[in-house]
């Protein structure tokens, strides 16, 4: 066995800083190059016969990564487009469902599920595209006709909205700023506290007067110090929790969705031991829940009650709230 300061040595001395493999990076240098010389051709095409749908339904057919191409253009990422293909399936938007063609290939591409609707993967979204027209036609459309369906304009987040703009279809050059600003700019958004919707529910309990804070409960503290977790709203207080308050607004999927499910029933049982007169409630929300219907299932059975960011149910956690104080003062 090394001396630890010779281990420590190692990785200084020795460190490569970046890892690459030239081989791997040789062979990607070809796929991103494809993409751009495919966005070349398709920007001279509209140069000399003008824009026109069919030049993208011929890109999506006919290029191996012309949808690739498609949203490179846009700055539309294949996770977001994954995300609103299910919105799409799932809702019954008359509007919505005409600019896409729906009718015309919703009932070839659904399978039934025991989890009810599941998320497409690339290769299904793919697949479709090169085989329905009817659906290749729809995605084409929303590109060029989304932003205009009101659906979409207040489902869908401005700063995603904007990247559905025929003017970038058209490569103009604003709009291309515009697209390299969002790809910049994306990880900061989503990072910014303003965009968490977490603030709506500061803001109703700041509009009712009522105390909150965030932190570990001390009896959880003492009693699971490895299984408690961090609190994310603490109604009034440590001391005397009359609401405890957790909140998963989940806009992707992922595995860990089960964990997290599994987490909250844990820490349901010890609330419920150690604080019996509080009330454990959560905020679930997101398409990446719907998406997930048993991971949803074992979720809210963790909570006394569960409340959305819909502003129906932002309505009836303040009335939750009113009432659940109400009753506290009466009890002490």
């Amino acid at each position: 066995m090394r001396a630890p300061e010779e281990k420590f040595a190692t990785i200084i001395e020795k460190n490569t800083f970046y890892f690459f493999n030239p081989a791997f990076e040789e062979q990607y240098e070809g796929y991103l190059n494809s993409i751009k010389e495919t966005l070349l051709v398709l920007k001279n095409k509209i140069e000399t016969s003008g824009l026109h749908k069919q030049l993208f339904e011929d890109l999506l057919v006919q290029k191996e990564h012309g949808l690739r191409a498609l949203l490179a253009l846009t700055g539309f990422s294949n996770e977001y487009l994954k995300r609103l293909t299910t919105i799409i399936r799932v809702v019954d938007d008359p509007e919505l469902n005409n600019v896409v063609y729906k009718s015309h290939w919703i009932n070839e591409a659904e399978e039934s599920t025991g989890e009810g609707i599941q998320e497409w993967s690339d290769t299904q979204i793919l697949s479709l595209l090169k085989k329905n027209e009817f659906f290749r036609k729809g995605l084409v459309n929303l590109f060029f006709e989304g932003a205009t369906v009101p659906f979409l304009a207040k489902t869908i987040p401005l700063f995603e909205l904007k990247k559905l703009s025929i003017l970038k279809l058209k490569f103009e050059l604003p709009e291309m700023i515009d697209t390299l600003i969002r790809y910049k700019e994306k990880g900061s958004y989503v990072g910014k506290k303003p965009n968490n919707p977490e603030v709506l529910i500061e803001a109703i309990l700041k509009d009712l007067n009522t105390d909150c804070e965030k932190g570990d409960l001390s009896e959880l503290i003492d009693n699971a110090p490895y299984t408690k977790r961090t609190m994310d709203f603490i109604i009034p207080n440590k001391a005397h929790p009359r609401i405890i308050a957790e909140s998963s607004f989940l806009a992707t999927t992922s595995s860990g969705q089960g964990d997290k499910s599994k987490t909250e029933i844990s820490v349901g049982a010890l609330i419920k031991t150690h604080y019996p007169h509080a009330k454990f409630i959560g905020f679930v929300d997101g398409i990446g829940w719907y998406v997930r219907k048993g991971d949803l299932k074992r979720m809210v059975s963790a909570y006394d009650e569960v409340f959305t960011f819909h502003q129906d149910e932002l309505k009836r956690f303040e009335r939750f709230v009113l009432e659940e104080m109400a009753y506290d003062r009466r009890v002490h």
